[in-house]
């Protein structure tokens, strides 16, 4: 597998980015901005959020409907995301119409119109969005996780924001917010496919010269004590939503791969401790699995089961002795072969999309890694020990030290 990884660091902090693919007749093209609901100020929670939707609604050069219809009318596709830590825009395209998408998504990020009608029609679109998880247990159980394990920390705030923030947030907030975060020093361009690193520069210095400078972030906050405990919310329905977590390291750190593993072998698929104890043999979930997310301060490590509420204590207890005997033996040397095989085999299908590519790329200047091609990556999970998981299973895997959520009917 060949990586043609480039980079330019251009003058204000802009960095760009790019992986050619010459095999393929796609362009993936996106803007990363270094903020996301962490970074918002007090009292304005999901501020980021709704600048992301707000974009959309018009700018200096395009209406809200050529901003829709002008890659889509080529085959091409325009999306957006936010995170706690940045917010995304996106372009997929033949590769014939990639100026076109850069010059579609600089014109999103840099010139929004951000105006008060428009506001008004998008805040409701934003609170049905948080209308639909209210009504969705298996996303609702996820929001209530995160704020019981992370408290009053800005990792434990909602992406969304709340109703009553949402509602108070003002078009003069948005452009505050614009103002303050959509600078040279916190962006990113980056783009996958059959695409030349020399335009991509040229059409990045012309597009986004006119940017801002400058772009530090809010001072984020070290996490305070980590919670322990149980959290039940009574809520009818016909299933229980249960998740165990814990805090972990940030992303940064060297033993992301090992816990990785661990949670590979423990909840990442069919083959899995948990699917094959709690669904297979037992018959107690439709849905049981395990994940991790690593942030720039810290990170977190958790286990989701949904199941009917009459078997909801069975299938707590079922999860809590795999735990129980994951942290006390670690996995055995097949079990970790095993994992190692599933992690690496996912990683080189996924980097036959150009897609995964150029969110790989944005993840090397987000978290300030440098670039490693596939074969380093998947040498560094090779070198993975028995005694490298066994201890991460032992520290962050003890049921008696998980936060438990616990959604449905009492």
């Amino acid at each position: 597998m060949t990586d043609r990884h480039e980079r330019t660091d251009l003058d204000g902090g802009l960095i760009v980015l790019s992986e050619r693919v010459p095999a393929v007749r796609s362009a993936s093209l996106g803007v990363w901005v270094r903020s996301g609901s962490v970074d918002e100020l007090a009292g304005e929670m999901g501020v980021s959020h709704l600048l992301e939707h707000m974009v959309f609604k018009g700018t200096a050069q395009r209406d809200g409907r050529e901003i829709a219809v002008s890659l889509e009318r080529l085959g091409g596709t325009l999306d957006a995301y936010t995170t706690r830590e940045h917010t995304s825009y996106q372009a997929r395209v033949l590769d014939e119409h990639a100026d076109l998408a850069i010059d579609v998504l600089a014109d999103l990020t840099l010139n929004p119109l951000l105006r008060d009608e428009d506001l008004d029609l998008e805040r409701e679109v934003v609170l049905e969005e948080i209308s639909t998880v209210e009504d969705t247990p298996d996303d609702l159980v996820f929001e209530l996780h995160a704020r019981q394990l992370w408290g009053d920390h800005p990792y434990g705030h909602s992406v969304l924001g709340t109703r009553e923030s949402v509602q108070a947030l003002s078009a003069d907030a948005l452009r505050r917010a614009h103002g303050r975060c959509y600078r040279k020093a916190n962006l990113v361009v980056a783009a996958a496919g059959n695409v030349d690193h020399g335009w991509l520069v040229d059409r990045v210095s012309q597009l986004f010269g006119p940017a801002p400078a400058g772009g530090d972030r809010n001072g984020l906050p070290e996490p305070g004590p980590e919670p322990s405990g149980r959290l039940e919310v009574p809520r009818s329905g016909a299933q229980t939503h249960l998740i165990f977590g814990t805090r972990t390291f940030d992303h940064s750190d060297p033993r992301r791969y090992a816990l990785i593993l661990l949670s590979t072998a423990l909840g990442g698929g069919m083959s899995s401790r948990l699917f094959q104890r709690v669904r297979e043999e037992l018959g107690l979930a439709y849905s049981v699995f395990s994940w991790q997310s690593f942030y720039r301060r810290a990170g977190l490590a958790g286990i989701y089961v949904g199941t009917r509420p009459e078997w909801a204590d069975r299938a707590e207890a079922v999860v809590r002795d795999e735990l129980e005997r994951l942290a006390g033996e670690g996995l055995d040397e097949g079990e970790l072969a095993d994992a190692k095989g599933q992690l690496k085999g996912q990683l080189v299908l996924a980097l036959e999309s150009a897609g995964t590519r150029l969110h790989r790329l944005a993840g090397i200047a987000l978290y300030d890694e440098p670039f490693r091609t596939a074969e380093q990556v998947m040498a560094e999970v090779d070198g993975v020990t028995h005694a490298d998981v066994a201890a991460l299973a032992a520290q962050y895997y003890r049921p008696a030290h998980l936060c438990v959520t616990r959604l449905g009917p009492s």
